[in-house]
């Protein structure tokens, strides 16, 4: 009876040992992948300041021509203000959609704003001529290209998390130990592909291939 009970105990105690191993191999996979959304997070975050960080050269630049549409530049102003309003955080990447989509829609009246501007710059030929302006229209394309392929990454490892802790055996522990769902990007139509950027309006944009 004594080694009945006792093989019993063993064959308890080694269920036990395997269920702990692999909740913990679980949870420390769970976290590598956690930690791969919040640096990418990051990344988009880091692209998307340097874009606002071109903002007040560009606006320099531009008032410069004279007699430029001031309503434009009080705009994209207004418009890069209200990003940094936007309260998300920097180091972890934003569980509550709501939020993201804030940030989303603070974002893309940056956008707009920054488009509009670059229409309204094509009516002042010395402006559009000057290198201090093809600079800057360069870089807010580089800028706008690492943006869309940053947001890209940025889903592409919320989609395995998100996936990861819905696989067993991760279902039935991640909720109890804090993990929770990250929040997506919305995803466009084309979204997959960068931007093509016009800063020539008087052309129509090439078609991408």
């Amino acid at each position: 009876m004594n080694k009945v009970l006792l093989g019993i105990l063993g064959a308890f105690v080694l269920l036990v040992l395997v269920i702990g191993l692999a909740g913990v191999s679980t949870y420390n996979g769970l976290v590598n992948r956690s930690q791969a959304v919040d640096a990418q997070w990051a990344q988009v975050q880091n692209v998307y300041q340097r874009r606002a960080d071109l903002i007040p050269n560009l606006v320099a630049t531009v008032s410069g021509a004279a007699n430029f549409e001031k309503s434009t530049l009080t705009e994209i102003t207004a418009a890069r203000a209200s990003v940094g309003k936007v309260q998300v955080s920097s180091s972890a990447a934003p569980t509550d959609p709501a939020q993201l989509a804030e940030f989303e829609k603070a974002q893309g009246q940056l956008s707009s704003a920054l488009s509009r501007l670059l229409v309204v710059a094509e009516n002042y030929p010395t402006l559009k001529a000057t290198a201090g302006f093809q600079t800057l229209q360069s870089q807010l394309e580089g800028a706008e290209n690492r943006i869309a392929v940053e947001r890209g990454r940025f889903n592409d490892a919320a989609r395995d998390y998100n996936a990861a802790i819905k696989r067993v055996p991760a279902v039935f522990f991640a909720a109890a130990l804090g993990f929770k769902d990250k929040a997506y990007f919305a995803a466009a139509p084309g979204a997959e592909k960068p931007p093509a950027v016009q800063f020539d309006f008087s052309k129509p944009a090439a078609a991408s291939p």
